[in-house]
Parts: C-alpha cells; structure tokens; sequence
C-alpha cells in the first residue's frame, strides 16, 4: 500500500525526554498501521505558542513559524506540514493563513527569512495530525485496523480548547464536536455521552500564575469523568494530558480529595488496539499507570 507522506512537525513537548515523547512513541506505530509516512522537517525550530505572544510583536512571531513553513516547502514539496501539538497547529496555521491575507506581513516575514537563506511562498497547508485521521484515512479504516478491541472500557473524551478553536476540524461542533468519540468508538471502547467538560480549557500556563484556577477547572474535568461512569480520559493534546495527570495528585493533597484518573492520548488507545506493546504505545511514561490499558497491551493477539 502506498503511504501518504506529509511534512511532520514534532513540536517541543515530544522530543526524548520531554513532557510527551510517549505521545511521539505511540503514534509512530499508529501511522505505520494506518498506512501514514510522517517526514520529519530539517532543522525545525520551536513555533514559540509559550512565548511568542509576549513584547516581540506580531511580525517575530509569524516568522518563527513561517521558517517552519518555508522549510517544509523546500525539503518536502507538496506535503502537507502535520503538527501533532494543539498549540504548534494553531501558531502555524494562523502564520499561514495571515501571511496569505496580507501582502505586506509576506514581505516583511520574507524579508527576514532572507537571512537564513529562505523564502516562504505560501503553497503549504498546515494541518494537525486529527485532520488527517478523520479527512484522510476515515473513521471506517481506522476502525478496520483494530486486533485487540479495548472492549469494556468506559473513556472520557476530553478534546480540550485548542483541538478546538479557532479553525477546529471540518464539520464539527465547537461546542459539542464529536470525532474524539467516534475514534473512541473505533477501537471498540465506550465514549462517556454527556461529558460536558470535553471542550473546557485546563488551565493552560494558569497552572504557574494562578494554581487555584487552573486546579478548579482540572478537578471539574477529572470529576464530570468519574460522574459519567469513565475509567479514563483521552485527549490529543499535549498540555491537557500533563496538566490533567500531573496536577492530580497536587490536588488531592490541598483539597482531601482522591483523585486517580489516567489520562492518555488517543495515539496511544490507538496503538494498543492495533497490536502495540506497552512499551510501543509509551504506556509506562505516565504517572497515574492506566492499568486496564496496560493489561490488555500486553495480552497476546
């Protein structure tokens, strides 16, 4: 079968070592499966979403991503740039579509990408790697890959804010979008319907300036899951996943609550149904251990 191939924009957070690389470990088998070449970028940089609204201003941080955009271009024609970052989709595809809109951030932004010997043109699309699951390859086909369906378990869908706005995926509700559940449907689990929590922001780098807030809004998220019957959540991003997990136990100790919910990405339910390992899906990266996804990655076929 032959692979589609898109520009692959790792993002920051899923380098070795870092806070998601069991996110980059799992979707690697993922796109293996479902028949996806991601071709890493040369020498890509960070899109700066942490930083890149500070006092540089409007122009310096187009240019961060559009030397991405215009590496992409160069080393990889043709290819769609994929980002598997909420965060780094957003800063790319905003860089895009308004160095599309104005001639005149084109030409500064290219102004200074002439230093580095670089130009961009505009001719890429910058789309997150959900786009590509659910446009490219389809529900009905990630669905046919499954060998070890996560039959009984009960999964918390929780998209979070950036998956969501402001360009979301085609079709979808902003309010209510439905393509997480369904790709918990396909690998044979059960969405937790009703779960009115999935498109609440977590807080995001609250979690430093205000704790208080960001832990209240976790604890409505991890909370509304164990309300809705769910032993787990999923999400595609990669600060909802460290905030929601991590922040748990911080949680519990100020609050006296019991908070235990794993909270894992969809790559890595993906991975375990398509017949990955524990170690392939990147299930021993997490700090509250998702058991029942554990065991049955590591029951035989």
């Amino acid at each position: 079968m032959k692979k589609r191939q898109y520009a692959f924009y790792p993002g920051c957070s899923s380098q070795k070592g870092a806070s998601a690389s069991n996110f980059a470990t799992s979707i690697e088998v993922m796109c293996e499966k479902l028949g996806i070449q991601l071709n890493e970028i040369p020498d890509w940089n960070c899109c700066g979403a942490s930083i890149g609204y500070g006092e540089g201003g409007l122009l310096p941080r187009l240019v961060i991503n559009a030397r991405n955009l215009a590496l992409a271009e160069q080393h990889l024609p043709g290819q769609d740039m994929v980002s598997g970052c909420p965060a780094c989709w957003l800063s790319t595809r905003e860089t895009a579509e308004k160095l599309h809109e104005s001639s005149d951030l084109l030409a500064g932004a290219n102004e200074a990408l002439k230093e580095a010997g670089l130009n961009f043109k505009g001719t890429v699309r910058a789309r997150h790697i959900v786009e590509v699951l659910v446009e490219d390859v389809g529900f009905a086909d990630m669905k046919a890959q499954v060998v070890k369906p996560l039959e009984g378990m009960k999964i918390a869908g929780y998209v979070g804010c950036q998956t969501n706005r402001p360009f979301g995926i085609a079709g979808e509700s902003f309010e209510n979008p439905q393509y997480l559940d369904k790709m918990i449907e396909t690998v044979g689990a059960e969405p937790a319907s009703g779960y009115e929590q999935k498109v609440t922001c977590c807080g995001g780098a609250l979690a430093f300036s205000e704790p208080d807030k960001s832990q209240k809004q976790i604890r409505d998220i991890v909370e509304s899951a164990y309300d809705h019957g769910a032993e787990m959540i999923v999400t595609p991003c990669q600060l909802c996943q460290a905030n929601v997990e991590i922040y748990q136990s911080e949680i519990n100790k100020k609050q006296g609550t019991k908070l235990a919910m794993p909270v894992v990405y969809y790559s890595q339910l993906m991975t375990v149904a398509y017949g990955g390992s524990l170690k392939q899906a990147g299930l021993n990266g997490h700090i509250i251990q998702p058991e029942k996804l554990k065991q049955i990655a590591s029951r035989q076929k």
